[in-house]
């Protein structure tokens, strides 16, 4: 059993996790001993628990969903969001080399760190990590610097960002960058833009009672296929948070749309040993959480 005030510690843990990509709330949950419950708590929102609700059987339901534990982990979660968003949207104006070096080398990690998890490496699971690689290196270069603003596109951002939270390896956070829609959401954070938040959360809701269902029944039945492809998705998607490249066209307010990645000259010596240095930090705080992650998953 998890105290209420270790819970929300472990909850807080998640929050810094989801905001940084690279880092996922999943691994957290994984290295604090609180994962199989997470899981299991998100799956008992399902006929039973709605059925409770419309009777207005809200003991029963709250019970039912494990919802102490919820309530408390997502408490925590929040905390650090509302916490850290504005101290990262700081750096990323601010010292943007650094912080995109630091994702770089967290990303780098947790694909080294998920790999860990594939049982047979043969032909068929190398085939899928290639063809993960490809399609994600693909969208990363040919997708728009700028993704639409609309409220499908936020909704459907939230349901695939909290979709991750199940993953261990893999952060709501970096499926924004993927999508384009990190910095967006973190200023709407930072600016309390309620209609945005409103609708990214309704996403997330989804996603939780939809897809993370989807993606446990892969990781049951798939999970070497789904690793594999994981592994490929992520480092095909460094080039996303490649901070070096020059602007092919702009979009009607003046911000990039489409950009190409390029290797840096030797004009930019100092952003690129800012990247450098930054990048094995972040390659050095994964593998401290490597350690501590294998510690524990031995001694369970």
């Amino acid at each position: 059993m998890n105290s209420r005030f270790s819970l929300l510690f472990k909850g807080m843990l998640m929050g810094i996790a989801e905001i940084v990509p690279g880092v996922s709330g999943g691994t957290i949950a994984f290295i604090t001993g609180i994962y199989k419950e997470l899981i299991n708590s998100i799956k008992s929102i399902n006929v039973i628990s709605i059925r409770f609700l419309i009777k207005f059987q809200f003991k029963k339901f709250w019970n039912h969903i494990n919802g102490n534990f919820l309530l408390t982990l997502l408490i925590g979660m929040i905390a650090s969001v509302l916490l850290l968003s504005r101290i990262i949207t700081f750096l990323l104006d601010n010292y943007s080399f650094q912080i995109w070096g630091f994702f770089f080398g967290l990303i780098i990690s947790s694909a080294f760190l998920i790999s860990k998890s594939i049982h047979n490496l043969n032909f068929q699971n190398y085939l899928w990590l290639f063809l993960g690689l490809t399609f994600s290196g693909y969208i990363s270069l040919v997708a728009p610097s700028s993704t639409p603003n609309s409220i499908i596109f936020i909704f459907l951002s939230g349901a695939v960002a909290i979709s991750a939270m199940i993953l261990p390896g893999i952060s709501g956070s970096f499926i924004l960058v993927f999508l384009s829609k990190y910095e967006f959401i973190l200023n709407a954070l930072n600016n309390f833009d309620f209609n945005v938040l409103s609708i990214f959360i309704l996403g997330c809701i989804f996603g939780l009672l939809t897809f993370s269902r989807l993606l446990s029944y892969l990781f049951k039945n798939f999970n070497d296929i789904v690793i594999s492809t994981l592994v490929g998705f992520l480092l095909g998607s460094l080039v996303k948070i490649w901070p070096f490249y020059e602007v092919v066209e702009y979009d009607v307010n003046n911000n990039p749309l489409y950009t190409n990645p390029v290797l840096p000259t030797s004009q930019l010596l100092s952003e690129i040993i800012y990247f450098v240095i930054f990048s094995l930090i972040g390659i050095f705080v994964m593998w401290i959480l490597e350690k501590k992650y294998i510690g524990i998953s031995k001694s369970n």
